[in-house]
């Protein structure tokens, strides 16, 4: 079951910034939590969980950093939310074996159509199009900044 919870935010918020701000450097975990206010505890369990996934990859030495792993395109939404997602606890609605026949048999079957929906819906978001929608309302990139175009 999908959680929205500030960890699920948080990923997708702290991914979202590698990829709007890295260029070709490294994105150094500080960096993102300067930027988006992202507590550095839950930063860091969040940033490791995506290494092991495959999303980011961890640059190590004093300029290291994270990269996304792939092209932004190529990563969605929905994809981090699987990562986070809380789907192996036991307290979400289908997990919950006490109770009634309308639970069972009419709010379950609701709730997981609606979350089928929803995951659908998450896995056509892709971090570019969060990317694009991030430079249509001109959020400075930092990226941009450190070019050098003097000859």
């Amino acid at each position: 079951m999908v959680n929205l919870s500030k960890k699920l935010l948080f990923a997708i918020e702290a991914v979202l910034d590698i990829a709007y701000n890295a260029g070709n450097q490294p994105v150094q975990s500080r960096e993102v939590t300067r930027r988006q206010g992202i507590p550095k505890r839950y930063l860091e369990q969040v940033l490791q969980q995506l290494v092991r996934a495959g999303i980011l990859t961890g640059v190590r030495g004093p300029r290291g950093g994270y990269l996304l792993a792939r092209e932004r395109r190529r990563i969605t939404v929905g994809e981090i939310a699987r990562i986070v997602d809380n789907s192996g606890d036991a307290d979400g609605p289908d997990h919950d074996p006490g109770s009634s026949a309308l639970g069972r048999k009419v709010i379950r079957p609701m709730w997981l159509e609606m979350e089928e929906k929803l995951m659908k819906g998450l896995d056509r978001i892709t971090i570019e199009e969060l990317c694009m929608r991030a430079n249509a309302v001109k959020i400075e990139n930092e990226a941009d900044r450190r070019l050098d175009f003097t000859i």
